[in-house]
């Protein structure tokens, strides 16, 4: 029988060692990440999410931990997750050329509008497009709220990476008063009663 040799030794523990430090992280993930994979339809690479607008809400005490960010906007401001500190904050994941985000977005717009008072914010993201794709976007839709671009923005991906893949949108989710997620929607918001239902029932709570 060939004797191991020491390096090939190694190399299987080395081996072993990473398949256990992977298991405790996935072990350690929360449920509602853990199961992202779960939550998207399978079949397609189409870049978007065919699903059917479902939301999982996250009672408070469930929650994770803040969602810290900071991107350029279309129009080459900055923006900062401290911008909405102490806010409801909803986040659009989208790009032109995304069907459900064409068909969500008179949704999206009009929850704006009935809550901006409120203090509710709504901020896109958008993960292919240049300026003036997505400028063109919110022209063609009457989309008043601001938009990140995500394209070439490493940082800004990885700030969102436990809760979408932004190779699969639209995806929404609702950040509490404290900067975590509290609910999100998984595919075009296809209603125009659960999102506002949703962003009302996360002002109302106490901090």
């Amino acid at each position: 029988m060939p004797t191991v040799r020491p390096r090939t030794r190694a190399r299987r523990a080395a081996t072993a060692v990473l398949a256990a430090v992977l298991a405790v992280s996935l072990v350690g993930c929360n449920e509602v990440s853990a199961g992202i994979a779960d939550d998207y339809k399978q079949g397609t690479n189409q870049g978007f999410v065919s699903g059917d607008g479902r939301v999982q809400e996250i009672p408070e005490a469930e929650r994770g931990e803040a969602i810290s960010f900071t991107g350029t906007a279309v129009d080459g401001s900055t923006v900062s997750s401290d911008d909405f500190a102490g806010d409801v904050l909803v986040l659009n994941f989208w790009y032109a050329g995304c069907g459900p985000c064409r068909v969500e977005a008179p949704i999206l717009q009009s929850t704006y509008a009935d809550h901006k008072d409120d203090g509710a914010h709504f901020l896109g993201v958008n993960i292919y497009d240049g300026p003036e794709q997505a400028t063109a976007f919110e022209e063609t839709y009457g989309i008043t709220y601001p938009s990140l671009l995500a394209r070439e923005d490493a940082e800004l991906k990885l700030a969102f990476a436990s809760w979408t893949p932004l190779s699969a949108v639209p995806i929404t989710l609702v950040l509490d008063r404290e900067g975590r997620v509290a609910a999100r929607f998984i595919g075009a918001v296809r209603d125009d009663t659960s999102l506002p239902t949703i962003v009302g029932d996360v002002l109302a709570e106490s901090t």
